[in-house]
């Protein structure tokens, strides 16, 4: 009997897993919301398993994307099932939910990679080269509309920003893909956590943002990302100039986010309303000098413990 139930379980989440999938294809426009579900079948289904039953329900669940939507189903699948699965197993496991974060992150940006690597070599589809051509198009659009207007002298300019943008996309294509894929992950568990929650399965809660402490070992790779880039001057275009250029980048965002911490705990120390901190994070990622500024601030305490100097004294 306890079989028979795990087999009509498994079939009941395919088949929800499967209708999900179909509308993630077939209708772009409410898709975009629901791939952030398509994870949930697999996620509820490898909380309650064992690993092989969670290997032949992905087993199924292949198949069945495959029929539902060919080699495109079966991408969605490959990647919202390995998460969903990753998450639910861990989740069995009551791994911590930034060690999840962390994990399901890593096996997304895996699963990007594969995806970007088979569909640039068999259907030869580079989605870095089409947001080039879309860039270059819309540029062209542009220029025409300005040379319509007789404003000709913003052309050049027009040129050198457009050349500017493209070439930062290229060289930041990895540290995008990474933030991209935390983002994504953070956002299936934002919204398929307290589904699976209601269905009886345990999720440790996150903790408060202010208590946040990242490896002080981040600040020494970001410290010597900075000597190499200013000591070394790799050139532009080499392998090395993108390694040291992607790893300052997101070293970077992550001393901003140990910034935030560190201000959100100041604020909590001091007794000053949330919603402060709340305008200081959203500024730190529009004003340039705002950004700078909380970055001064998580490195500062990642190597001294800034945070320290304000703890209230019993």
């Amino acid at each position: 009997m306890k079989n028979v139930g795990k087999l009509t379980e498994g079939a009941i989440l395919l088949a929800a897993f499967t209708a999900i999938l179909l509308l993630t294809i077939y209708i772009p426009i409410i898709g975009t919301i629901l791939n952030f579900v398509l994870p949930l079948p697999f996620m509820m289904f490898a909380a309650k398993n064992n690993l092989r039953n969670i290997i032949a329900f992905s087993v199924a669940g292949a198949f069945l994307s495959f029929i539902a939507g060919s080699f495109m189903g079966l991408g969605f699948m490959f990647i919202y099932g390995l998460i969903g699965s990753v998450i639910g197993y861990l989740l069995q496991k009551n791994i911590s939910r930034s060690m999840i974060l962390v994990s399901s992150s890593v096996m997304f940006v895996i699963g990007l990679v594969i995806m970007y690597v088979v569909s640039a070599a068999i259907f030869n589809f580079d989605i870095i080269h089409e947001l080039t051509r879309v860039l270059q198009e819309s540029n062209k659009m542009t220029q025409d509309l300005l040379q319509s207007m007789g404003q000709t002298e913003q052309i050049e300019q027009l040129n050198k920003q457009n050349a500017a943008m493209i070439k930062m996309l290229k060289t930041l294509a990895p540290s995008l893909l990474i933030i991209a894929s935390i983002v994504s992950v953070f956002v299936i568990q934002w919204i398929c956590f307290p589904i699976i929650k209601r269905f009886g399965i345990n999720v440790q809660p996150w903790g408060h943002f202010r208590n946040l402490s990242l490896p002080k070992s981040l600040l020494w790779y970001y410290l010597i990302a900075l000597a190499i880039n200013i000591l070394g001057h790799p050139a532009e275009g080499t392998y090395l100039y993108t390694v040291i250029i992607n790893a300052i980048y997101i070293l970077e965002l992550f001393m901003v986010i140990q910034g935030l911490a560190c201000i959100f705990y100041i604020f909590y120390q001091r007794s000053v309303a949330k919603g402060l901190g709340v305008g200081v994070a959203i500024l730190a990622f529009m004003i340039p000098a705002v950004h700078y500024i909380i970055m001064i601030v998580g490195i500062t305490d990642l190597g001294f413990d800034f945070r320290k100097r304000f703890e209230k004294k019993e």
